[in-house]
């Protein structure tokens, strides 16, 4: 059995903190599989084809990383790629809280899930995707939060820089 784990998010868009989780997530497994939410309740800024198509720019070398959509329950998508490991980004005490919760209520759908709780690193603890959003409608730079071809992708969509 490959040692293979599941990051699912938003991404909208992936930032240099999603970025340092997949690199850590590769130190320890053979294969990360990163699932883009498909979420009708959530509005976002980038539609889930282009947010697809930042990650697989960003890990366009990495043959380990493997992009895909998902819409649904992420026991569902554990039991589909037939792994346990489920990946979790924390950069405060909020998300752990949210985590946690969400955690709670997983386990009730699968014991088989294994979470993992990989802290941000404290230069990245203030980034997020809202700040990335925020950056853009402003005008304010923000290339330092997002990874170079994330920062290519959009700068190209928008006219933004």
């Amino acid at each position: 059995m490959k040692n293979k784990c599941i990051f699912a998010g938003t991404f909208d868009p992936f930032t240099v903190g999603h970025e340092d989780t997949v690199k850590k997530c590769l130190a320890m497994f053979d294969e990360v599989v990163i699932a883009v939410a498909k979420n009708g309740n959530k509005r976002c800024e980038f539609t889930v084809k282009e947010r697809e198509e930042m990650i697989r720019a960003v890990f366009a070398r990495e043959k380990r990383v493997r992009v895909r959509v998902w819409e649904g329950v992420i026991v569902d998508l554990l039991k589909e790629e037939q792994t346990p490991f489920y990946v979790r980004g924390i950069r405060n005490t909020v998300d752990f809280e949210y985590e946690n919760a969400d955690f709670f209520a997983s386990r009730r759908l699968s014991g088989e899930l294994i979470e993992i709780y990989l802290p941000a690193e404290q230069h990245l603890l203030h980034v997020s995707s809202t700040l990335v959003k925020n950056c853009i409608s402003f005008g304010k730079p923000y290339a330092e939060y997002v990874p170079a071809a994330v920062y290519e992708y959009i700068a190209g969509r928008k006219g933004n820089v």
